[in-house]
């Protein structure tokens, strides 16, 4: 699932931009071309795109899932009561279509209908005219932090900055109520602890590596760790502590899986970061906890290797720090030995070829603003298994 960028990116100004997590203001035109041609080099290898503003849309036109999207939106109790009753008018009126352009893009101030006779009250008279009545979801871009698929379950997130909060309403109500899903176990909901997608790494079947720092807290961890072990899908979880920065805001921007056994990682703090491993309790007991010992060695012996190739991120550490930035370690994996990056990070580029992994290279000057690569754009919900 992926979700082409739209108007929502056109809403980010120098003024609200800090606030909505992006670190530049992207040319939304340039940004649409980058992900069409994401999106075209994934169906070029055999892989189906969903779009999910297209998978709401079907979603609003059942009308239970119309009712709930609605009335989260309504809920919000800096309306008051005057304004919410003018939002609620504006959007009864609304097709499918667009109604999850609305949800999607959010509500400007100017784009609300008032009138003498239904008049905002006394919250929309003090909105500054650039304010928003329902705010917009850049960052829904990255669909891989709301939703996150472990075998066949999906894990809705809990996403922990305010400005993204409202997209797991989104995602949940797709996977709840469009008729692709239906039928979808879940293993996490957004009212648990805070998770994020990019902090959850498939290391191989069974074993999951778990990012803690700036999004993840540890009891969302914890929490993930009774749920999928009640669920049967893994044997082994592996909790990695990383710095609460902006650059390593989840474990995805510092490593990830580029084949069976390696991975490509930030050379920067290959050496420091620790796992802590977590298997299940007998007999209903909590989960056993041991730890912590270096990631490296961690990983290999949960995932019953000799030892885990790792591919360094740049050649030297200013090369290393600035494509890590850039998100080169942010790579999406089709298969092994088979990755989507940025086509930026040449050195980092360079040593996966190196190593036997291909690299299919796309643009990614204006996707790249919120601090994000292919992996953060992506949220595989089937993946054929792994042979060999």
């Amino acid at each position: 699932m992926l979700h082409r960028p739209g108007p929502e990116l056109a809403r980010l100004t120098p003024r609200n931009s800090d606030s909505l997590l992006f670190d530049a203001i992207p040319w939304v035109g340039r940004a649409q071309e980058e992900h069409d041609a994401f999106a075209g080099a994934l169906r070029e290898r055999g892989v189906e795109v969903l779009y999910l503003s297209e998978l709401l849309t079907e979603t609003l036109a059942v009308a239970e899932a119309r009712a709930e999207l609605t009335g989260q939106v309504l809920r919000s109790p800096r309306l008051g009561d005057s304004l919410r009753a003018r939002v609620a008018d504006q959007l009864a009126y609304l097709d499918p279509a667009a109604l999850a352009g609305v949800l999607i893009a959010g509500l400007a101030h100017e784009e609300l209908r008032i009138s003498r006779d239904r008049p905002g009250g006394l919250v929309y008279t003090l909105l500054d005219r650039h304010d928003f009545v329902i705010d917009p979801l850049p960052n829904l871009l990255f669909t891989r932090d709301s939703s996150v698929w472990i075998g066949d379950r999906v894990g809705v997130t809990s996403l922990a900055m305010p400005a993204r909060r409202r997209e797991t309403t989104l995602t949940d109500a797709i996977y709840r109520h469009h008729p692709r899903f239906v039928s979808t176990e879940f293993v996490y909901h957004p009212g648990m602890e805070h998770l994020e997608g990019g902090d959850v790494l498939l290391l191989a079947p069974g074993v999951l590596a778990v990012g803690v720092g700036e999004r993840t807290t540890p009891a969302g961890a914890e929490r993930l760790a009774r749920q999928v072990f009640a669920a049967g899908l893994a044997h082994t979880i592996l909790v990695v502590p990383i710095a609460q920065e902006r650059a390593t805001m989840h474990l995805d921007t510092i490593c990830t899986m580029v084949d069976a056994d390696a991975v490509l990682m930030y050379p920067n703090i290959a050496s420091t970061l620790s796992a802590y491993t977590v298997v299940a309790g007998t007999d209903g007991e909590d989960p056993r906890v041991d730890g912590p010992a270096p990631f490296l060695r961690a990983a290999a012996d949960a995932m019953d290797l000799a030892q885990l190739r790792v591919i360094d991120t740049g050649l030297d550490p200013v090369t290393a720090e600035r494509e890590q930035w850039d998100d080169g370690n942010n790579t999406l994996a089709l298969s092994p030995r088979l990755c989507v990056g940025y086509e930026r990070n040449t050195k980092t580029n360079a040593q996966l070829e190196r190593a036997g992994i291909e690299v299919v290279p796309i643009a990614g000057s204006e996707l790249g603003s919120g601090r994000g690569g292919p992996r953060c754009m992506s949220c595989p919900m089937v993946r054929a298994p792994l042979h060999g």
